[in-house]
């Protein structure tokens, strides 16, 4: 599953591929922006524009699962439940995806690790600067419901065809690890826990959402949009590989966690352009931590 070594595509080559493809090869396109002051937004940033046969994909409604009183701000959707969306998008689970968003990555990397979750056997990656770069470059865009999958080329009899069923999940629960694991890891030196969001955040001298300020104990601060340039798309990754390595030093095994689970996945997927394909995600992330009261919290640099 690991065999595919780069996950990022430049607009320049999806634009050629997607004029290119025929029956050898059908991109898939998911829109994942999603704004979390405005969860409506994304679908109205949809219907006025997208990419075309993009379908949209909610991080709340298709991404997550119901809130509860553990699991986080954003709980991992049931796996067959995500597979059926898929499914309605007319995905299966060779197709190759293209995933952007307007968030940096952010979003499309929270559906990119969930397709790698579930055993996505197709090739996956993330647009290089999103939407913002797609729509600047000049490159062609439509309008639409995002109410209906218009995945490009696909009657509304092959769409029938792929619903309820057709999408297989092999489930990796290998790249997932849950709260008691990250607590019977806590401070061992073989285990690097590693905290995407900002660093006031981290240091505790900040939490705008969630209803303790701090850090796990034991984690270090790498904020996921260190990933990315100044004109906000991704680092070469061997740009980034002595970053991750100073920072990962003799460590076995990486656990990336963020508030919610969502913003640690562009940190998971720059951890496995630079080679660290064994990078797990604490999906739960600080919000699950912080509703179990017995956690220990800690402040300030480690």
């Amino acid at each position: 599953m690991t065999a595919q070594r780069s996950w990022i595509m430049e607009g320049k080559e999806l634009a050629q591929r997607l004029q290119q493809q025929g029956a050898s090869e059908r991109i898939a396109i998911a829109d994942c922006r999603f704004w979390l002051s405005e969860p409506s937004r994304g679908k109205k940033a949809f219907e006025e524009g997208h990419l075309p046969g993009a379908v949209y994909f909610d991080l709340n409604e298709d991404l997550s699962s119901p809130v509860e009183e553990h699991g986080g701000r954003h709980p991992l959707p049931d796996p067959v439940f995500f597979a059926n969306k898929l499914s309605e998008a007319g995905i299966t689970p060779d197709s190759t995806i293209v995933l952007y968003d307007e968030q940096g990555g952010s979003m499309a990397s929270r559906m990119w690790w969930l397709l790698q979750w579930v055993g996505h056997s197709g090739k996956v990656y993330v647009l290089d600067g999103g939407y913002g770069a797609w729509k600047q470059a000049g490159y062609p865009v439509e309008e639409g419901d995002a109410n209906q999958p218009t995945l490009r080329d696909e009657s509304v009899e092959e769409k029938r065809a792929h619903i309820e069923g057709s999408y297989p999940v092999k489930l990796r629960p290998e790249l997932v690890v849950t709260m008691n694991e990250v607590r019977d890891r806590l401070h061992e030196p073989s285990v690097r826990l590693i905290d995407s969001r900002e660093l006031p955040r981290y240091l505790g001298e900040l939490e705008p959402i969630d209803p303790k300020a701090g850090h796990i104990p034991g984690a270090v601060n790498r904020f996921w949009m260190m990933s990315l340039n100044e004109a906000g798309q991704w680092k070469a990754s061997e740009e980034q590989k002595p970053e991750w390595d100073a920072l990962i030093g003799d460590a076995k095994e990486i656990i990336v966690y963020c508030g919610s689970g969502v913003t640690a996945c562009p940190n998971v997927l720059s951890l496995w352009q630079a080679g660290y394909t064994h990078a797990k995600l604490y999906a739960g992330s600080w919000s699950d931590w912080v509703s179990y009261e017995e956690n220990p919290v800690a402040t300030g640099e480690e």
